[in-house]
């Protein structure tokens, strides 16, 4: 069986996670049937031996990848030793540390809060992006962005809010700033009990947003064909 660790960076609010589950379990069932999953927690310092799994997935936090906790560089440096071990996959946070571990560069952007759900153009067809899309659409929630992407990755998806919304080192290596992972219902969730953060205007705009049809579906199949192009490696 397919093996995939989860390298837990955050938790949704409680109040969500009683409802909606945890990081770990919303990728567990995009991912469906088929993999032996392991969670880590990266902030009590647990780490998976990359070379024993066939994809490592990093998820969402509300941290910041420039911040000082101890755990953020401890998990920079994973990420630079798993690089080439496994299939690297990163979400949201995941996707700013990938790039900040690799040679980018991540900042709280001036364009604001991204919330809702973001349509991003597709930048590079890989040969694992089946079946192929012009433009997809998926929650997004964040106000970090990858300002300057690591000199040899690629650009995946890319939006006028969010230039490097998605990035690919080689054939080993895989990250987005929107997320796959969420429903529209714990989106919409989550953004309604920002409002007063985000402002009522914008969050307004996200939640109508996410009563529209979206391609979690599409992303999701391009994540299991990612993880099924490394097993075995």
């Amino acid at each position: 069986m397919t093996r995939v660790a989860i390298v837990k960076t955050g938790a949704p609010p409680p109040d969500l996670a009683a409802r909606h589950s945890d990081y770990p379990a919303m990728f567990g069932a995009l991912l469906g049937e088929g993999y032996d999953i392991e969670t880590f927690d990266a902030q009590a310092g647990e780490w998976p031996d990359a070379a024993t799994f066939d994809a490592a997935i990093i998820t969402g936090s509300p941290a910041g990848v420039y911040e000082t906790d101890p755990w953020i560089g401890r998990l920079l440096e994973w990420i630079r030793g798993a690089r080439g071990r496994t299939g690297l996959i990163g979400v949201c946070f995941g996707h700013q540390a990938m790039a900040q571990a690799l040679g980018g560069r991540v900042e709280k952007s001036d364009r604001g809060w991204g919330v809702g759900l973001h349509r991003y153009d597709v930048r590079s067809i890989e040969p694992w992006m089946t079946p192929g899309a012009a433009t997809v659409a998926i929650p997004a929630s964040h106000q970090d962005q990858v300002v300057e992407k690591p000199a040899e990755a690629r650009i995946l998806l890319s939006s006028a809010f969010t230039p490097f919304a998605g990035l690919a080192w080689d054939a080993d290596a895989i990250s987005f700033q929107g997320h796959p992972e969420f429903t529209p219902a714990y989106a919409a969730d989550l953004t309604g009990g920002r409002r007063d953060r985000i402002g009522a205007g914008v969050a307004d705009h996200a939640l109508a947003s996410l009563t529209g049809a979206n391609d979690r579906a599409l992303v999701g199949e391009w994540v299991r064909r990612f993880i099924g192009s490394r097993a075995g490696r």
